[in-house]
């Protein structure tokens, strides 16, 4: 099997040639690491120096792929390399049953039929397409679009430019826990409203909106419904019936497939119409013109059809792993606070703020520790997570935001690892905050008045 040849390879250690030895890891994202001594060895890369490989903790910005899934990309690449779209000959034949085959396996997923599903290069696209696409088609009776503020950035873009169009734009504030209020989002509608586009899983801080519920409050007014699942399928039970989704916009590299593949869900009854972002070939019923992807779709497959086998013991291991990473933190600092709901959560994302400490300085202080911040920086200053500030979260705490992602391969070694070295961070630095001192005091630095020079 391939996966046995690449597993075997990667955790062999590898030695550059000019004397940079990378230490060994293994497709769990260096489960290793807590028990290896890092002094001895590092890696230089983009001017930062790493005590070894870190610990792979960002899974919600991409996940390693599966070796089965890679075990059966390996295998189609070999035997079924005809373009799926020649109707003429067996090689064209046995690409296009790959194809078929991967579209049965995403359309079970979602509890929908495989003539719903589009394939594309990711949910960049799928979201590009579902709020343009929607709107432009019913453009004549149809002028507003209903969105949230803590949308991913394509959504808010693709709306943004819908109103250089002429489109008006209703963006929802979030309740304090980060989940929509449906009476808000009821009065909102108006008899011009074209589509209600609400993300499923927040990519940033993991909160499940109430997607039933949404979806009866769109039915009954005759809205289409689109979700941006990309951090739902294959993490939670998703149906689109159950949820009367219009549209579904979804990435296989979430789930631990390959790269520049993902799909649009169609709802086919009662039909949902849009127009197609690019023109050519026709393919994908005439809404993604292009040779489709063989390989990565089959991937695609591969991963959602492991999803379904596997997802109810990925979230229990998943659960006992956020629950052993936010006791152990919490039992060793005080002042951290969870970003959203911790009822209506994915167990996978894990958003916290560390009073007192600067975000950006504990994010280049965990080197050795692969997480994101909630911070973002611009050309001109540091701004904090407007999905954050959105959910009314203060901007000193917004800039102190670090999110852990959890997934299939993390292991318990990882999680403790990743505790002994974030509550050293944050210790060190708190050590260095005048306000931290303040603090512990006694004083309450939000009554102070400071004096500007």
């Amino acid at each position: 099997m391939a996966s046995k040849v690449i597993s075997s390879t990667i955790r062999r250690t590898l030695t550059k040639p000019h004397g940079v030895v990378f230490r060994r890891h293994n497709l769990s994202t260096a489960a290793a690491a807590a028990a290896t001594d890092y002094e001895d060895e590092s890696i230089m890369m983009k001017g930062v120096r790493i005590s070894g490989r870190p610990l792979y903790l960002d899974m919600q910005a991409t996940t390693p792929i599966d070796p089965r899934v890679f075990d059966a990309m390996n295998d189609s690449g070999i035997n079924e390399y005809g373009n799926p779209h020649s109707r003429t000959h067996l090689y064209g034949w046995e690409a296009e049953n790959a194809v078929e085959v991967a579209r049965i396996q995403v359309a079970k997923l979602i509890g929908a039929s495989p003539k719903e599903i589009i394939f594309m290069s990711g949910a960049t696209e799928a979201n590009n397409t579902a709020v343009k696409g929607v709107m432009h088609f019913y453009k004549d009776t149809k002028k507003h679009v209903i969105t949230t503020q803590t949308e991913h950035k394509c959504v808010l873009d693709s709306c943004r430019h819908l109103q250089q169009e002429g489109f008006e734009v209703t963006y929802l504030p979030v309740k304090t826990d980060g989940l929509v209020d449906l009476e808000m989002l009821r009065e909102a509608i108006r008899p011009d409203t074209g589509l209600v586009s609400i993300m499923a899983v927040n990519n940033e801080i993991g909160v499940v909106q109430p997607m039933e519920e949404i979806g009866q409050i769109c039915k009954e007014h005759n809205v289409p419904f689109h979700t941006d699942a990309a951090q739902a399928i294959g993490k939670i039970p998703v149906d689109v019936k159950k949820w009367n989704i219009g549209l579904m916009s979804m990435s296989a590299h979430k789930i631990y497939g390959p790269k520049g593949v993902g799909a649009l869900f169609v709802r086919r009854r009662p039909r949902i119409r849009l127009e197609p972002l690019m023109n050519g070939g026709g393919q994908e019923r005439g809404l993604r013109s292009g040779t489709a992807a063989t390989q990565q779709i089959l991937g695609f497959g591969a991963a959602c059809d492991l999803a379904m086998k596997e997802m109810e013991y990925d979230e229990k291991w998943i659960k006992g792993l956020q629950e052993r990473l936010l006791n152990g933190i919490r039992e060793k600092l005080d002042g951290v606070v969870v970003n959203g709901s911790m009822e209506s959560r994915y167990s996978g994302n894990l958003n916290l703020s560390f009073a007192y400490v600067e975000g950006e300085s504990l994010l280049m202080g965990l080197k050795e520790v692969a997480v994101s911040s909630g911070s973002a920086c611009t050309s001109a200053s540091l701004e904090p997570s407007y999905v954050l500030r959105a959910l009314g979260v203060d901007e000193d705490m917004a800039h102190t935001s670090i999110r852990f992602g959890i997934g299939r391969f993390t292991t318990k070694e990882e999680i403790d690892k990743a505790v002994e070295l974030t509550v050293k961070q944050v210790v060190k630095l708190r050590e260095m905050s005048p306000l931290y001192e303040m603090v512990k005091e006694g004083i309450d630095i939000k009554n102070i008045q400071w004096s500007q020079h």
